[in-house]
């Protein structure tokens, strides 16, 4: 078991504000050893439980326990709140079954990414958006105010855990009981956990087997995740933080690094997101039409870059070249132990997206080549996070 760290530890090391909301599991995953936070949809959340590659090999040998409580949700319900949630995203929704989730993206009126959350639907006239990390409430709540639609848009007292690897079905079935073997990828369970309310879905941010564990009582956040170690540790739990080797292997995308309101599903290849076809309105439809009848002119590519192994994410984009003029930029970029090699997601001219040619990187190391590849670098098919438990 790791360490237990006390919250006077880190007086010093990190500033914390009032004006910076902190999760109900914040105290918790400072005694278990957080040692770093960053900000995300302005609320802290753990970064640092100590080496990232040891985090990364918890999560995809074992299983980690992660406070992603940012991802904060916007709840939206009345009688129009399919068709309003239909409004905000350009993915057909019409055969989204009341208990199931979707990956969804939220497109400005240019056609550009607000946002990159989790669909998930709990009822006929009841969602929750789960965020990336944007204030999407604020916008949900300025589209509403000429909508004409009877809803009513709040955030609600929802935070998330998740439980990821490949031990989390385990640990699942000894927390929940059996039933929970049943849940299938990408849908949700209304669950009571000795009182403690959730709601339980196969979903998650680390393209391993895993489920994300919404509480809807924050005051009930640090027996949650008491319960949840006290459970799962014998078999294998820990806690964790989201990994960035795990997540670029995977080919997922991070808002703000990988995409912002200036870039558009095509030039992600995201395309089976948008159904231009479909009779529902939604915003940006006629600006992505445009975009996919003249072309993208970017595209989202995976690069190996050559060199000795990375130490760390890169923390700017690092231009990307070729011939000495820059087509593009990395948005991501780590080293895998696994793969043993640097990988990295990058915008380039589309044009020179072709796979397998050349390129070179400049890094604050110096100018490294590079070669277009496929991406994801690992488990193209998703088997792995898709595997029945």
């Amino acid at each position: 078991m790791e360490k237990m760290v006390q919250p006077g530890d880190l007086v010093g090391a990190v500033g914390f504000g009032t004006q910076i909301r902190k999760s109900p599991y914040f105290d918790a995953t400072v005694r278990w050893g957080a040692r770093g936070f960053s900000v995300y949809n302005h609320m802290y959340i753990p970064r640092d439980f100590g080496d990232p590659v040891q985090n990364f090999w918890n999560l995809v040998n074992d299983a980690i326990l992660c406070d992603v409580a940012v991802e904060r949700q916007v709840e939206i319900t009345g009688p129009d709140a399919a068709r309003f949630v239909q409004l905000l995203t350009p993915r057909n929704l019409s055969a989204l079954a009341v208990g199931q989730c979707k990956y969804i993206l939220i497109t400005s009126a240019e056609g550009g990414i607000i946002n990159d959350p989790v669909l998930l639907r709990l009822g006929a006239n009841h969602f929750w958006i789960s965020l990336a990390d944007s204030d999407v409430l604020l916008w949900a709540k300025g589209v509403a105010v000429n909508a004409g639609m009877d809803v009513t848009i709040v955030e609600p007292d929802v935070s998330p855990l998740q439980l990821q690897g490949p031990k989390s079905g385990e640990i699942m079935k000894a927390v929940f009981g059996e039933a929970i073997e049943s849940l299938r990828y990408y849908w949700l369970t209304e669950v009571d956990l000795d009182g403690i309310p959730l709601i339980v879905s196969r979903t998650g941010w680390s393209s391993e087997l895993g489920y994300e564990i919404y509480l809807r009582d924050g005051t009930r956040g640090d027996d949650l995740w008491e319960h949840l170690m006290s459970v799962g540790g014998p078999l294998g739990l820990v806690p964790g933080h989201t990994s960035s080797i795990r997540r670029i292997e995977g080919g997922m995308l991070s808002y703000h690094a990988d995409m912002d309101i200036d870039t558009n599903p095509f030039e992600l290849g995201l395309d089976r997101l948008v159904d231009l076809e479909m009779e529902a309105d939604f915003i940006g439809k006629a600006a992505l039409r445009d975009i996919k009848r003249q072309g993208a002119r970017r595209s989202q590519v995976g690069l190996e870059i050559e060199g000795p192994p990375l130490t760390a994410p890169n923390t700017v984009q690092w231009p990307v070249e070729k011939n000495g003029e820059q087509i593009g930029h990395v948005t991501s970029a780590i080293h895998s132990p696994r793969l043993e090699r640097n990988i990295a997601l990058a915008l380039v001219a589309a044009n020179h997206s072709a796979v397998g040619s050349s390129a070179d990187v400049v890094t604050p190391d110096g100018t490294l080549p590079a070669r277009i590849v496929p991406k994801p670098f690992y488990d193209p098919k998703k088997r792995l996070a898709a595997t029945a438990v």
